[in-house]
């Protein structure tokens, strides 16, 4: 079995270390070290770190730092490792909740920014599984990514290196530079980062139509052969201090990406009319420019602990595209041969303010409120161009054109109220108001003209029961809403094949979402039950376009879903042993009635995980994680099982400051994306496979010395820059 190659190196002008005391261990320290001449500038404890914590109300916290999830590249891979959260095409949600939105240190961002964050500046991860209403509505699950503190004052910046080799999709190259300077109240960070090089994701799919009178069936493979000729994010940002209690903060960020490669599709038709063979090369051309500028001010405003913060944000998305196609078909052993140009300019404006109050009443009492408003613009305009091989006159193709314009306002205000009701109760409620203003314009299929307006109240409910240091429960009520991505909503041509090609929908509705959870904590152990409802939830499917053999790949709303799902997770900690287990299973049943779907029995889904660390004391350690998601059916389609088994050995030297570690990754290639469904008397059937195999090798060096302080960066994000992708 060959594997792709992945080499990472670290460099850190910081020393890091892992610090924990309890109260006799403290004690026993003072005890030794402290007398009247003599100052303990630092103790250095070393634990076994556990890999997670649960909390009474349902959300976990996961350590990042000194675990296998610290030797991801990327955020997105280092998800993929965290319990309870899956990750596949693009979306990444909470097992038995749906998709999640991200936060970064309490504050929403965009998934432009998301990508960019280092792996090695990441403390840990919080997945919050019944989000107040202090979130946005948008999600229906919080994963909040907390970075480590820099308390340093002076110079420190990190350097990261990273070289993935891979037979399945080439060599890549990835370059981080971070540098930080504080110095009294002033602040400066700054950061860069570069990507070079190949990625590649291939996807098989099949259409069969067995009704003999319109027999057809579709073999099509699409080969996404990426270039990354500069993917490169950059950012600096500005705070000065006024006091403790205080501070403001200026923002600067942004991040390019220029996508070159070829798209190859192949697609071989059989139906009553005979074969025919179509072989499109897209040759990419694709450049996008975003940029952010945030302005916020923090406060705390009493004793107590109140605090209130103000922030401000514009961004700015800039795409064009550029793609030439080379389309050659064989038809009755007749060779076709046309060329296409796909030419497509789009801007999105956004803006945005937001005021949050925390008023802290008693000691476990505490009112939170804010409010919000965003504006946002989008334009769009998509030409395409077609050509025959022999004269290679380019003409306007109106079917395949279209422009597209949209308007959108949202303001937002809650309230959010936690205190206890006897000693052992606690509770938190809430309610969120959202309102929102639309209008829409396109010209594709037509003139289409959308206007509406509508307002929603999310309300919330969270009581938490603590009968015991060792019995804890909790019950939580969460309604949210899911907004259609701006791109879904344009229906503007990606074009695939002659008869394959991606599209918008200007008709999306929002999803609406009422979750309910029961949960109990004993011990080491936490159980969950839990059932969540979806009005018009959104999903995705390839449905029969104009012609008899054509397919159009395009969002939509389906009726209803109810989810039913149950877990169970045990982690302890050993001198030598840490172990994290999940079982979990989801059991989900869809409704339509708009689009004939084949309904199918429903099979539950099963969910194992597991991540275990074992440490061989002044050796090395010895990190293995594996995780398995079972079979489902889910009344309107069905998906197949997929499954990791990744292994990690590390070793520090030089006293901690040279960590080396050496990591195989989904060792039996299993995690690959398949099912298939019926919809319209078609049967399709996909696969996606993605470079999710290879071999990892991390050299980290970390120097340095400061003096102690704190760089506090706080930055205004809305979920308006999350529905830009």
């Amino acid at each position: 079995m060959k594997f792709p190659v992945s080499v990472l190196l670290s460099i850190y002008s910081l020393l890091f270390y892992s610090t924990g005391t309890n109260a006799q261990t403290a004690q026993k320290i003072s005890d030794k070290v402290l007398n009247k001449n003599n100052e303990l500038n630092e103790v250095v404890i070393k634990k076994q770190t556990s890999l997670v914590k649960y909390s009474s109300n349902g959300n976990i916290d996961v350590n990042v730092a000194n675990t296998l999830l610290s030797t991801s590249s990327s955020v997105n891979e280092l998800l993929s490792r965290v319990p309870n959260v899956i990750v596949a095409e693009g979306q990444i949600s909470v097992l038995g909740k749906g998709e999640a939105i991200i936060y970064l240190n309490g504050i929403l961002i965009n998934y432009e920014r998301f990508a960019a964050i280092p792996v090695s500046q990441i403390s840990k991860i919080e997945v919050i599984s019944n989000p107040s209403a202090k979130y946005d509505a948008e999600g229906k699950a919080v994963i909040n990514i907390i970075t480590k503190k820099n308390i340093e004052n002076g110079i420190m910046g990190t350097a990261t290196q990273q070289v993935t080799v891979s037979k399945f999709a080439g060599t890549s190259t990835n370059t981080l530079l971070d540098f930080n300077y504080t110095k009294g109240r002033f602040s400066f960070i700054t950061n860069y980062g570069l990507q070079l090089g190949k990625g590649r994701e291939l996807l098989y799919t099949t259409r069969t139509r067995p009704n003999p009178e319109e027999f057809m069936r579709s073999e099509l493979t699409t080969d996404w052969k990426r270039q990354f000729n500069n993917y490169s994010n950059f950012g600096f940002g500005l705070q000065y201090t006024f006091s403790e209690k205080n501070y403001i903060s200026l923002a600067y960020s942004g991040n390019i990406e220029d996508l070159g490669g070829v798209v190859e599709s192949r697609n071989s038709i059989t139906n009553n009319s005979g074969n025919s063979f179509y072989a499109t090369d897209i040759d990419k051309n694709d450049v996008l420019l975003n940029q952010f500028m945030n302005l916020n001010y923090n406060a705390i405003t009493d004793k107590q602990g109140s605090s209130l913060f103000i922030g401000s944000q514009y961004s700015n998305y800039n795409g064009t595209v550029k793609d030439f196609i080379d389309e050659n078909g064989l038809v009755d052993d007749i060779n076709t041969q046309k060329y296409l140009k796909n030419n497509v300019g789009n801007t999105i404006n956004i803006i945005a303010t937001q005021v949050d109050y925390s008023k802290k009443i008693k000691e476990n009492t505490r009112l939170e409120t804010g409010a919000k408003y965003s504006f946002t613009t989008i334009k769009s305009a998509t030409d395409f161009l077609i050509a025959d091989a022999d004269d290679m006159n380019f003409e306007f193709d109106d079917e395949l054109s279209s422009d597209f314009k949209y308007q959108e306002r949202i303001g937002a205000a809650y309230f959010n109220y936690g205190g206890s009701i006897v000693q052992k109760f606690d509770f938190s409620v809430g309610a969120r108001g959202e309102w929102t203003k639309y209008n829409l314009y396109t010209n594709a299929n037509g003139i289409q003209k959308f206007e509406k307006s509508y307002g929603n109240l999310f309300p919330n409910l969270l009581l938490n029961m603590n009968f015991s240091e060792n019995w804890k429960a909790h019950l939580s009520y969460v309604s949210r809403i899911t907004r259609p991505r701006y791109q879904a909503l344009n229906p503007f041509v990606i074009y695939q094949d002659p008869f394959t090609t991606i599209e918008g929908n200007p008709n999306l509705l929002p999803e609406k979402v009422h979750a309910f959870e029961i949960g109990a904590m004993y011990r080491k152990f936490d159980f969950k039950l839990g059932f969540t409802y979806k009005i018009d939830p959104i999903s995705g499917a390839a449905l029969r376009g104009d012609t008899p053999n054509s397919y159009i790949l395009r969002s939509l709303n389906r009726e209803k879903e109810q989810i039913y799902f149950a877990s169970a997770s045990k982690s302890f900690t050993a001198k030598w042993w840490t172990s994290t287990n999940t079982v979990s299973m989801n059991l989900s049943k869809s409704f339509d009635n708009v689009y004939s779907y084949a309904l199918r029995p429903v099979k539950p889904q099963i969910y194992l995980y597991s991540n275990n660390t074992f440490t061989i004391p002044n050796l090395f350690k010895v990190q293995l994680l594996a995780w398995y998601l079972g079979d489902r059916s889910y009344g309107l389609g069905s998906d197949n099982s997929r499954s990791t088994v990744t292994l990690g050995i590390e070793r520090n030297f030089l006293k901690d400051a040279l960590k080396l570690n050496f990591t195989a990754n989904d060792i039996f290639h299993d995690f690959m994306v398949s099912g298939d469904y019926n919809v319209g008397q078609t049967l399709i059937y996909y696969h996606r496979t993605y470079t999710t195999n290879y071999f990892r090798f991390i050299a980290t060096y970390s120097f340095g010395n400061s003096k102690k302080t704190n760089y506090k960066k706080s930055e205004l994000e809305q979920t308006e820059n999350n529905r830009v992708r």
